[in-house]
């Protein structure tokens, strides 16, 4: 099972629930080829309020229900794999914003051989 501990990055990829790529949802889409391009792990979070660069607010409330709530992908990574992973997710994003930063890895692993179901990563970027 792939390993990554100490420094790493975190890229966070900030998108609206209708936005698309390819005829999927676009925070599906990053999932997938997040996967493909072998990253160590990628999160994703719905919000339940924001706004961006249009400065319109999107929000879950009773009354307004929002088909278009802010999303957030979280992708965490040595700084080798994300450089690698960058261009693809830059040609997805169309509309949002991508931030990258560094983080401490202070735990990243599973026991479960039920848990490790995902093919072995190469460990060369």
């Amino acid at each position: 099972m792939p390993r990554i501990s100490g420094q790493a990055e975190r890229l966070r990829v900030y998108v609206g629930e209708s936005d698309t790529h390819h005829g999927k949802g676009l925070w599906h889409a990053i999932i997938l080829a997040a996967r493909k391009a072998g990253l160590a792990g990628a999160t994703v979070c719905r919000a339940i309020e924001g706004f961006g660069a249009s400065s319109r607010i999107h929000t879950a409330g009773l009354l307004d229900l929002s088909s278009d709530l802010p999303i957030i992908v979280e992708i965490v990574d040595s700084s080798e794999y994300i450089e690698r992973f960058l261009p693809t997710l830059l040609e997805m994003v169309q509309d949002g914003m991508v931030t990258r930063e560094p983080v401490a890895v202070v735990h990243y692993g599973v026991t479960s051989p039920a848990a490790q179901t995902s093919a072995p990563r190469d460990e060369t970027p």
